[in-house]
């Protein structure tokens, strides 16, 4: 690239001096600018003391006014393509270094949501640069799904970052957003991903053994549920630690809308647990009559045993809404009917 005056054009300018650290965590980041600081006046408008939402991460040890300094030094947007530019070996050094926590200062643009500089080192980064974790095993795309920040989440799946690392909890980034309820960044991510790359989030398993569709399923997302059984979401998975599928899940928690939805997608009513249980053996021991009699309808076996050895109707206990759901035979003697119980 050119250089006019001895300086490149278009490269990111910095005071290295400038870089805090020494700070332990995130729990109680104040916004609120110095008075010592010449920030503009804009970025005063741009900073509020506030408790962030991220403190949970504990993550880091720059502070905000510092990364903003390091923010206003850059002038990345001076070339056409971040690309383009040349940088030196200390730049580089600077772009790639990696903090006592383990955070890149791309995970500290998204944990501060610089939005525009995080969107800057996207362009900036290759993958491998942008798959790094942190020491809780976070990635950015982790950190940009967390703090609801689509347009970064976007940005980082169209440079193909994994989908598929997981953070000490085991969750894949997807995993979080459909913890957290986040429908835009989840469907950034379905809909930026390679469809190989999509199947194998689908079918991951955090530590608890759950995918995202149990995910989704226990925090009653039911618009995150379409999203992930509109596109190709298997939904006879069991999850690792008891053999549930996501229609167990919703028996569990009385959810009638969520187990109707999945029924109507073809969810397997008669898919057992590790102890042999079906939907309808959760639903009649919950006494729960409404959604027993929505499995009926979808043609639940009835006389499944589970593993100790019960019927549906064993767990009944009396419930004369339930019974009625299970019709009786006619008692026969030497081939003749002496009673109806229908």
């Amino acid at each position: 690239m050119a250089q006019s005056g001895g300086e490149k054009q278009g490269k990111l300018d910095f005071d290295e001096s400038r870089i805090d650290s020494g700070i332990d965590s995130y729990k109680s980041i104040s916004r609120e600018q110095d008075a010592s600081s010449d920030r503009s006046q804009e970025k005063e408008k741009a900073c509020v003391t506030d408790e962030r939402l991220d403190s949970a991460y504990v993550s880091s040890s720059l502070n905000v006014d510092s990364l903003g300094d390091i923010i206003e030094q850059c002038s990345i947007s001076e070339c056409e393509s971040a690309t383009d530019c040349e940088y030196t070996e200390e730049e580089v050094n600077f772009l790639t270094t990696v903090t006592e926590d383990g955070d890149t200062i791309l995970h500290l643009a998204v944990i501060h949501e610089e939005e525009c500089f995080a969107r800057q080192l996207i362009d900036l980064f290759s993958p491998e640069l942008m798959d790094i974790q942190n020491n809780l095993y976070q990635t950015p795309l982790h950190l940009a799904t967390y703090l609801n920040l689509p347009s970064v989440v976007k940005g980082l799946v169209k440079k193909r970052v994994s989908l598929e690392l997981q953070d000490q909890d085991g969750n894949t980034p997807l995993h979080v957003a459909c913890e957290q309820g986040f429908w835009d960044c989840a469907n950034e991510m379905i809909h930026n991903a390679s469809p190989s790359k999509l199947s194998c989030v689908l079918e991951a398993q955090n530590w608890r053994g759950l995918t995202c569709l149990h995910v989704a399923t226990l925090r009653k997302h039911h618009r995150l549920m379409r999203l992930l059984l509109k596109n190709g979401v298997d939904l006879n998975l069991q999850e690792g630690t008891s053999g549930k599928t996501a229609l167990h899940v919703a028996v569990e928690l009385h959810d009638a809308p969520a187990v109707n939805m999945l029924l109507n997608k073809g969810a397997n009513v008669d898919a057992a647990m590790f102890n042999g249980c079906t939907a309808l053996h959760l639903a009649v021991g919950r006494q729960d009559a409404t959604i027993a009699n929505l499995l009926c309808q979808a043609g639940a076996d009835k006389m499944i045993r589970n593993m100790e050895d019960e019927t549906a109707l064993d767990l009944a206990d009396g419930n004369d809404d339930i019974l009625a759901l299970f019709p009786f035979d006619d008692i026969q003697i030497m081939g003749r009917t002496v009673m109806s119980f229908s």
